[in-house]
């Protein structure tokens, strides 16, 4: 098949098949597929909305005719059989963060506005993963016989902790490679490494607090848009900001409401961190005691400087840049400060360094730091074959000269031998301001964004096959 009789057929399969894709991608938005341990059972050992969603995502395949399997809950995964054992992969991950606060649109539906479908999971990743899913779709209803078995995997953990690849690498191989519609495009061959841990203050009880609660944020990464903390004062006494409102609270309390600007923790500087802006006004308006103040002042040292250099742990390589830093949730629990830490670093320090830096600083106020993720960064090597056949797929589909790039943010891809991000987003294509990103409120995604990633799949499927991986 030409160039030019492949794109009129990939053409024909969008105008045939585009409802059909949004109500697959409906099918899963409505599903509230985030984490609950403590639900978790055998056969959804990440809580029961995983588990549904994992479910409607094999019975989507299945319906499409794909050999379909469930792993014990963990994973799932659809095989398209080729001439050979030898896999090429795909993998998306159904799986959500919480809503969270601040949404317009209902987050557990598609909303059809103006050209975007709007819902948790639009963007990230059930929206690309059943664009993905389509893509295979299309080859199998061209009676295509390939040399390799095509696999897509459904992950159910990606948003905290992935443990699902975790399952699966104990009982199947990888992929000879594979890639995630999970990031940005043209294609990503290198992701920074991810670290995250807990700063906590010194135990301070109630009685002696001058701050009786602070929460703050809905996941460790991401930029918080949204943070409250309820104080012992008079709220008359204390003013309002253009993002913080000050109400009573009771007699002699204050509640501070933070509204600030929701981001990925990959890309701090596209957001305003709420819980910062509060932590800020409590040190202006001197709402702590001398023990509060100690720990707020070193959270507004990791709050205010997202590369680091608050906290001594700035760096950065010619791979990736710089390191980025956020703290993306706040409470108090146990009466401790505790305030989660999310830093994306570049080969040029170690987890050990960050970590041994911020302890000692906490150490300092009396108080603690822990480590409690930890991924290594990763690198394929731009000019190998899988990496230029994503590309030369990228370019044909768009008519760009586009080139490969590293980020901050992590993905399935790092997780196995040989893989890589690819898609959808276009971070040089600005929507509009009410179409939200991934991990905040009013999540959105372009209808023609997930129209132009599908020709891009079906392209680089082809492009894939054709490369000896043997």
């Amino acid at each position: 098949m030409n160039h030019e009789e492949l794109t009129k057929k990939i053409d024909a399969y969008l105008d045939d098949n585009w409802d059909v894709m949004v109500e697959d991608i409906a099918t899963l938005v409505r599903i509230p597929s985030f984490l609950e341990s403590d639900k978790a059972a055998d056969g959804a050992p990440f809580g029961p909305g995983p588990k549904q969603a994992l479910d409607a995502a094999l019975g989507i395949a299945e319906r499409m005719g794909f050999q379909t399997h469930d792993a014990e809950g963990y994973i799932g995964f659809a095989d398209f059989p080729g001439a050979s054992d030898t896999q090429i992969g795909i993998i998306g991950h159904t799986d959500v963060v919480p809503a969270g606060p601040g949404w317009t649109f209902e987050p557990y539906e598609v909303t059809r506005k103006d050209g975007y479908l709007m819902g948790r999971g639009t963007l990230d990743d059930k929206g690309p993963s059943m664009v993905a899913l389509h893509a295979m779709k299309f080859w199998k209803d061209q009676g295509a016989q390939f040399p390799y078995t095509l696999r897509f995997l459904f992950g159910t953990n990606e948003e905290s902790g992935m443990g699902d690849v975790a399952y699966y690498h104990l009982h199947y191989d990888d992929p000879a490679f594979l890639f995630t519609p999970d990031a940005e495009f043209p294609v990503c061959y290198g992701e920074k490494g991810g670290f995250d841990g807990l700063l906590m203050s010194k135990p301070l009880p109630e009685s002696e607090r001058v701050i009786v609660s602070f929460t703050g944020g809905a996941a460790t990464n991401a930029v918080p848009g949204l943070a409250d903390a309820v104080v012992k004062a008079k709220a008359g006494d204390l003013p309002d900001t253009d993002r913080i409102l000050v109400t009573e609270d009771g007699p002699g309390r204050a509640r501070l409401s933070a509204t600030g600007k929701s981001a990925h923790a990959s890309l701090p500087d596209d957001g305003v961190n709420a819980i910062g802006l509060i932590v800020d006004y409590l040190l202006e308006h001197d709402l702590c005691s001398p023990d509060e103040r100690a720990f707020l002042e070193l959270d507004q040292k990791l709050l205010n400087h997202t590369d680091g250099s608050g906290l001594g742990i700035q760096a950065q390589d010619e791979y990736f840049g710089p390191l980025t830093v956020v703290g993306g949730t706040m409470e108090i629990k146990d009466d401790r400060f505790v305030q989660s830490l999310d830093s994306r670093f570049p080969t040029s320090i170690t987890a050990d360094e960050i970590t041994e830096r911020v302890r000692q600083l906490a150490e300092r106020i009396g108080g603690a730091f822990e480590n409690t993720l930890l991924m290594e960064p990763f690198l394929v090597k731009p000019d190998s074959p899988v990496i230029q056949a994503l590309l030369d797929a990228y370019n044909e589909a768009t008519g760009e000269d586009a080139k490969p790039f590293t980020m901050g943010g992590g993905t399935y891809a790092r997780e196995f031998k040989a893989g890589a991000s690819f898609g959808p987003e276009k971070p040089w294509v600005k929507d509009p301001d009410w179409v939200g990103g991934m991990h905040g409120p009013d999540e959105g995604v372009s209808e023609e964004l997930l129209k132009q990633s599908f020709k891009i799949y079906a392209l680089t499927i082809q492009k894939l096959m054709e490369l000896d991986l043997k």
